[in-house]
């Protein structure tokens, strides 16, 4: 298999990277138990602590076609990228283990979290996603480039229901389905602390919404709509609507720098206003 030269620490990995192998924030090793099956998700899932959820998850190989796209991904590669190793597995949440707001995407991109190992990072939506954050003083960079880079997150985790690219970024309801264990559980942890659900896109806000009701968390009928700036109650969590930082939106100017600015600190206002109810 080939091995290339990481980034940011130079190390020689595998593409797709291999557990255990030393990439940055990688927690599984060749002992961590694979689910190769929704019913062995479902199993690893439960009751796992988050650092064995998030090892557990990053080996998970439920799903055929995404494990195949993935894959393929990291060994065919971008253009830009040919000279780097790819993470090529599922990607874990990022961020704080206690925070105050989750934002949500639906999916790793296949050049982005799939290439680089960490959610929202190597493309330019996490340019524009970190950048904000970051001017809110809740991220340490401006930049989220690669794993390894020093970022870190304050207050905030960054999810994703589907923890594999799937192609065209579409992924199947029954790979969404099968997937589900790992970020209903994953919220189960971080939901004690949790007033505010940022939703990216109208994808990432169904997403969420989903996600949340898999979790154990009663969703209105009929279910809150999606729109820049929208506003929904959902068992006591503020959820709040931003366009999606993707190139389609902030080359064309829908979504600018100061309109999400402005959802960012609409966030935090909400956030301190249910600290102070509750």
């Amino acid at each position: 298999m080939e091995r290339l030269p990481h980034p940011v620490t130079g190390a020689m990995m595998t593409s797709p990277a291999t557990p255990g192998e030393g990439w940055p924030g990688d927690l599984a090793t060749p002992a961590t138990p694979q689910a190769t099956s929704a019913s062995d998700v479902r199993r690893w899932a439960a009751d796992a602590s988050l650092a064995e959820l998030t090892a557990r998850l990053t080996v998970c190989r439920a799903c055929p076609r995404l494990v195949s796209w993935r894959e393929e991904c990291a060994r065919v590669k971008k253009a830009a990228y040919a000279d780097q190793p790819y993470w090529g597995r599922p990607v874990a949440g990022f961020g704080d283990t206690r925070p105050w707001l989750l934002a949500f995407g639906l999916a790793p991109a296949a050049n982005g979290g799939n290439r680089t190992g960490r959610n929202f990072t190597g493309d330019p939506s996490a340019t524009w996603l970190f950048e904000a954050l970051h001017r809110a003083g809740l991220a340490a960079l401006p930049t989220s480039e690669n794993a390894g880079d020093g970022q870190h997150l304050t207050g905030v985790r960054l999810l994703n229901p589907v923890r594999c690219a799937p192609p065209k970024n579409k992924p199947t309801p029954t790979e969404l389905s099968t997937c589900s264990p790992w970020v209903a559980r994953e919220l189960q942890l971080v939901l004690p602390t949790a007033r505010v659900v940022l939703c990216l896109g109208a994808i990432g806000w169904s997403a969420a919404l989903t996600a949340l009701e898999s979790a154990g968390i009663d969703i209105p009928r009929p279910r809150p709509k999606f729109g820049h700036g929208t506003e929904a109650t959902v068992g006591g969590l503020h959820l709040i609507g931003c366009y999606h930082p993707s190139p389609h939106n902030t080359y064309t100017g829908r979504l600018t720098h100061d309109m999400f600015d402005e959802i960012i600190t609409r966030a935090t206002k909400l956030a301190q206003e249910k600290e102070g109810n509750g």
